[in-house]
């Protein structure tokens, strides 16, 4: 294995020896000569004894690191890590019901020991997104790995990552098929409909990431009436009208994201009127509502996507959170959650702490979320756990 080395600065391996995945360019003291963004490299400490592998990366994160043991990054390695994370999704009974679900992330970056990869699979099709120059750099082993482990589960592969890359690598990404080229985006989820728009939709498409809050939330939802904010393509609509909601309004500031939630509301309930899509921006919505609402999901994009941004982020919070709750009748529930990063548990519920003085209502918590079981969350790495919720009582 020739691959070029990194050494670190003295004591700058502890976090290593606890298998956390990424080395900041601060920890390292010098490097081969050569040295390419995206290249594969050995880390090793500072008295020369190995201690990781990965790509190497220009910026703060210097390397995301793909295993602890001195091994070769080839055909058989991609191989043994897809075929560990579509073992696990097996074994907790995601990705063997078809008939009921097939909308499933099968590689979660950090979460799945493969930083900077995400695989999510809609139907036969899979969308796979790097969010690194080095995964970038090796799409076309990866795919190749895919097919082999995947066998006929899947017979597309769809290549999105013109906005997760760093723009500064200047790599000039197109999305485009890998394999296949079907144009059939239809997928099932708990036995649930919902187009799929991979080609120009966030993310690979689909928010799988929620699927048992939006479970969660079925529950909650016969005889209520539901407002969904930023509803994205409707999918916890879709759940509350199953559950037996009165009434569902469904909020989204894109008008093709208000498109495709009539399309997936229609798909699964034809000619059910009970509910109504609005154009509008959420924060808008909200003020110019007279009505009142029995259960209210607040799920809006990322507030923050770097830490500089935190201190806005949790004020966003605070102010969605307040007019989320003067918009909710006595005896009504809230599913408020936060999918960014930088902001903690403690950070999201005291925004909504915040949230709850200003208003004055008496707030109880009934559950705390996180994202699904498909997105785990790597134990050596807390930063995986980017999604948070809460389920709240309001009187």
């Amino acid at each position: 294995m020739n691959y070029k080395k990194i050494f670190l600065k003295h004591g700058k391996d502890e976090s290593l020896k606890r298998f956390h995945p990424w080395i900041f360019s601060g920890a390292i003291t010098r490097m081969d000569n050569g040295i390419t963004e995206g290249e594969i490299v050995r880390v090793l400490t500072s008295e020369g004894n190995f201690i990781a592998i990965g790509h190497y990366q220009i910026g703060s994160i210097a390397v995301r690191v793909l295993s602890f043991r001195d091994v070769k990054i080839d055909a058989a390695f991609w191989q043994d890590r897809l075929l560990a994370a579509f073992q696990m999704r097996i074994a907790i009974g995601i990705a063997n019901t078809v008939y009921e679900n097939d909308t499933y992330r099968l590689v979660h970056g950090e979460g799945d020991c493969l930083p900077g990869l995400v695989i999510d699979c809609y139907g036969r099709t899979a969308v796979m997104q790097a969010h690194s120059v080095g995964m970038h750099y090796c799409r076309n082993e990866i795919c190749k790995a895919l097919v082999a482990v995947m066998g006929e589960r899947i017979k597309n592969i769809y290549y999105k990552s013109d906005t997760t890359l760093p723009f500064k690598a200047e790599l000039e990404q197109k999305n485009e098929f890998l394999v296949g080229g079907s144009g059939e985006n239809i997928a099932v989820e708990n036995g649930l409909k919902f187009h799929i728009d991979w080609l120009k939709g966030q993310k690979t498409g689909f928010f799988v990431d929620q699927r048992e809050n939006r479970a969660l939330l079925e529950r909650y939802a016969r005889g209520r009436r539901v407002l969904n904010i930023f509803c994205y393509t409707g999918g916890f609509s879709v759940y509350a009208i199953r559950g037996g909601a009165k009434l569902v309004h469904s909020v989204d500031s894109s008008a093709k994201a208000i498109e495709l939630t009539n399309k997936n509301v229609e798909m699964n309930f034809p000619g059910n009127f009970c509910h109504e899509a609005f154009c509008e921006d959420a924060f808008n919505f909200l003020d110019a509502s007279e009505g009142k609402y029995d259960l209210l999901i607040l799920d809006p994009p990322a507030f923050a996507k770097r830490l500089t941004a935190l201190r806005n982020a949790l004020k966003g919070y605070t102010r969605l959170n307040a007019k989320g709750l003067e918009r909710i009748k006595s005896g009504g529930i809230l599913f408020t959650f936060s999918c960014s990063q930088v902001v903690t548990k403690d950070h999201f519920r005291n925004a909504v702490f915040t949230a709850a003085t200003q208003t004055g209502r008496k707030i109880r918590i009934l559950h705390q979320l996180h994202q699904s079981a498909d997105h785990p969350i790597n134990i050596y790495h807390p930063e995986s756990e980017y999604l948070k919720g809460l389920v709240l009582y309001v009187e």
